[in-house]
């Protein structure tokens, strides 16, 4: 795109009330942030979000299965991308089947789209895409708070390409203004004729499943598919522009809000990781609260403690308990480990509070 051609498109969405700062809805649309891991095999069983941060998977019926990543492909201007490797074939797609990669958002974040009233703003995506082969597959828009949906197809070849969505307003039914789901920006990218047997609905309307999907490709058509995206942005106007580059910190915190790994580790001499306040018992240690780093979208849940010790003599009791500053409520998780006399316990408390 030119610079007079960028220049008009900005301009032409302050005018509707979009561009400047702090334009993306998207978190983590350039791929930067993995904290679950870089890498995670055999999906397609369960939905859930695996690699990089704020990206979901969302799986129904498909024997299909695939390889998720942060790779290190990607366009100029940028580091990283999500990957997708299919390395299970389903090409006998039953009617129910889909598979979309899924971004979803809080309403609080979505009120300059003015949606549900006569001022409501047109969305503009734009992301960049590759695979390993020329493919077809289907952007959409699904309003949670109103059940309806706007659906965009779109084209990958084998090199990165730049896709840019236009989705028009809509005047019927506004987000709620609360940290609740209220859009899902839904990546269709393997259906069966429960959501491909309409006709594409490229304007908002009630959601039709047979309309949702048309005309896409079956990621899950052949092992040597791969699917490639980086560079991910809705924001208000009739036009994209260019992507909004942030400093990792940032993007980092705004992942933290949904979800945050606290590394501790902990001696009978010594503590560190997080913020802690602890108190010295005999030689032993009662170590706690530890702060998160980022307060939660709302009252999160322990996904997972890892412990690890090098050696003990005695079984105690940890308990996480957890909870913010701003939202009642709490979700605890215990389980026993070695004293570990004179040596180090290390654990890592996962907390969760992901849309």
């Amino acid at each position: 795109m030119s610079k007079a051609a960028e220049l008009a498109n900005l301009i032409g969405n302050i005018n509707a009330g979009g561009g400047g700062t702090n334009k993306n809805v998207i978190i983590n649309g350039a791929m930067n942030v993995a904290q679950r891991g870089t890498s995670s095999t055999g999906l397609g069983a369960s939905d859930g979000y695996y690699t990089c941060d704020r990206w979901h998977l969302d799986f129904a019926s498909t024997a299909g299965r695939l390889t998720m990543t942060q790779d290190s492909s990607a366009p100029e201007g940028f580091a990283n991308s999500l990957k997708l490797d299919c390395t299970t074939a389903d090409t006998s797609i039953a009617s129910g089947e889909q598979t979309t990669l899924q971004h979803r958002i809080e309403g609080q974040n979505l009120q300059m789209f003015a949606k549900g009233t006569s001022s409501a703003k047109p969305y503009a995506l734009s992301f960049y895409v590759k695979g390993n082969a020329s493919a077809t597959y289907v952007a959409e828009l699904f309003d949670l708070d109103n059940t309806r949906v706007v659906s965009k197809s779109f084209s990958v070849t084998t090199d990165w390409a730049r896709v840019e969505l236009s989705f028009p307003t809509d005047t019927t039914g506004a987000f709620a203004d609360d940290n609740g789901l209220s859009l899902m920006l839904n990546i269709w990218l393997h259906a069966g004729s429960d959501f491909t047997s309409g006709t594409l609905g490229t304007t908002w309307s009630s959601k039709t499943d047979a309309n949702r999907a048309v005309g896409g490709s079956s990621f899950f058509s052949s092992t040597d598919n791969t699917f490639f995206i980086t560079g991910v942005q809705l924001e208000v106007g009739q036009n994209a522009t260019s992507f909004e580059h942030e400093p990792f910190e940032r993007t980092l915190t705004k992942c933290q809000r949904y979800h945050e790994i606290l590394s501790v580790v902990a001696s009978t001499n010594s503590m560190s990781g997080p913020v802690a306040v602890g108190q010295d018992i005999a030689g032993r240690k009662t170590i706690g609260p530890y702060f998160y780093k980022t307060e939660k979208r709302a009252a999160p849940t322990i996904a997972n403690v890892s412990i690890g010790i090098d050696t003990g003599d005695t079984n105690h009791t940890f308990v996480f308990s957890t909870g913010t500053r701003s939202t009642s409520g709490s979700s605890t998780s215990s389980t026993s480990i070695g004293e570990a006399d004179g040596l180090e316990n290390d654990f890592n408390i996962i907390v969760d509070a992901e849309l």
